[in-house]
């Protein structure tokens, strides 16, 4: 019985290795049909990190592509480079996105399209910002050559990359030229066997606690988020608005329809949230809907229209604030907050504001001072621009500012993927979509943005 498992177990690995050994050959072997289109460049970029369209060879040279190739195997990072001809196969609003799809390897992709340029990234590898940055570092002053624009682009990038190469531009070609005995491979083989097993259970962990992580922060969120929307709901009840009541007029009936369209598009994305940082659409449709309510409140009662302001930063279910007011976190340096009439008249009277409590391990606590989980939902009322200002000295202002939060918080879950693993169509298509390839300079002046799109 011990000879029969000894030889099966045996048996079992002699498999594994030759199918490896046949999968090498496959890869080195000539392809019956060549793909054509964005599935050729997928096939390409398998195989190393710059591929140039025939059809633009003229913008950058063999040399060229093979050097900037070069730089980005020497940097271990899984930055992805194309360079093709604007016609109607790659088209501007999707090509991004395809070209992500068929190469399937989470990373940074650039696309230099006829003169145009444009990026995009897997945000466990650059935050959405970053890539947006990069892009229109490269597009902005005079047009230069693809060569120029390109390694400009990639010598930037490479310093803020996240993740590793990809395996499979290592092992691309290596069988026909390198003179390696079958012998070699099989030893090769049998030392990946064995410590490819331990490196994908560890992979396996760390995307389990990713998981796990990302499930923990939407549940804490959506607690919070369905108390705004019933809170938004009840709004509307309390208005008693009826389109047909006396003294109605369009200008009203748009408001409450922009109100009721507000709530029912914050109840569908909050049906759909599978990450954090999607929750910043919810909250984005609750604070319009607010404002419109807002209007519609003013023209009934023959004011004026109230002025377009943050929400109540204690409370952002108070509605619009209405004043700037001076507030300090305790222990913290004191910042001029946007506040509702009523929290505005309690700190004139020395009393605390009615600040927006939620759940935690610790009990009740202010929500910038409850965890990272709740930076999209604040996000999504006070915009990137203000936020950072609002809540500096706070628990969240802190963890905001860290690189953890901008991979995990500001979206880089990506399914647990870390760049340079094989993902296949599982990532965010919003980092790679839609826009004009604006060129650089005396071109359009920008169009399709890199990252955030």
């Amino acid at each position: 019985m011990r000879t029969r498992l000894i030889s099966v177990r045996w048996g079992s690995l002699l498999s594994g290795l030759l199918l490896a050994l046949s999968a090498t050959a496959l890869a080195v072997a000539p392809q019956a049909a060549a793909a054509t289109g964005v599935a050729a460049v997928g096939e390409a970029l398998k195989e190393g990190p710059v591929y140039v369209d025939p059809r633009a060879a003229a913008q950058l040279p063999k040399a060229e592509a093979d050097a900037l190739a070069e730089k980005i195997k020497d940097a271990g990072k899984p930055v992805f480079v194309a360079v093709l001809p604007a016609t109607a196969e790659f088209p501007q609003d999707k090509v991004l996105a395809a070209v992500r799809a068929e190469t399937g390897i989470t990373g940074l992709y650039a696309i230099r399209l006829g003169d145009g340029f444009n990026a995009g990234a897997d945000r466990a590898v650059m935050p959405a910002n970053a890539v947006r940055n990069l892009t229109e570092a490269v597009k902005t002053g005079a047009p230069v050559d693809a060569s120029t624009q390109l390694n400009n682009f990639v010598d930037q990038a490479l310093t803020q990359t996240g993740g590793s190469a990809p395996a499979s531009w290592g092992t691309a070609g290596a069988g026909a030229d390198a003179g390696v005995p079958v012998g070699g491979l099989i030893t090769l083989g049998a030392v990946a066997a064995i410590g490819g097993g331990g490196a994908y259970a560890l992979v396996r962990r760390n995307r389990k606690k990713k998981e796990e992580a990302r499930r923990e922060a939407v549940e804490r969120l959506g607690v919070v988020v369905d108390e705004d929307i019933t809170a938004f709901g009840e709004e509307l009840e309390r208005l008693d608005f009826h389109p047909g009541e006396p003294g109605a007029d369009d200008a009203m009936r748009e408001d409450y329809e922009r109100g009721l369209d507000s709530y029912e598009k914050a109840k569908q994305i909050m049906a759909s949230v599978r990450y954090p940082e999607e929750v910043t659409g919810v909250t984005q449709a609750l604070e319009d809907g607010r404002y419109a309510l807002a209007c519609l409140d003013a023209r009934r009662q023959g004011r004026p229209l109230p002025e377009r302001r943050a929400p109540c930063f204690f409370d952002p279910r108070h509605g619009p604030s209405t004043e700037d007011a001076s507030w300090a976190p305790a222990a913290g340096a004191a910042r001029t907050v946007p506040v509702c009439t009523a929290d505005a008249v309690r700190l004139r009277d020395g009393l605390d504001p009615a600040v927006r409590t939620v759940d935690t391990e610790r009990g009740p606590r202010p929500y910038y001072d409850a965890g990272p989980a709740y930076g999209p939902w604040a996000g999504g009322y006070f915009g990137g621009g203000i936020l950072p200002g609002l809540l500096m000295g706070t628990m969240l202002g802190s963890m905001m500012s860290t690189p953890a939060y901008a991979a995990d918080y500001g979206g880089g879950y990506d399914g647990g993927y870390d760049g340079g693993d094989v993902s296949g169509a599982d990532f965010n298509p919003s980092d790679f979509g839609g826009g004009d390839f604006g060129g650089g300079g005396g071109s359009d002046g920008g169009g399709f943005d890199g990252g955030g799109f």
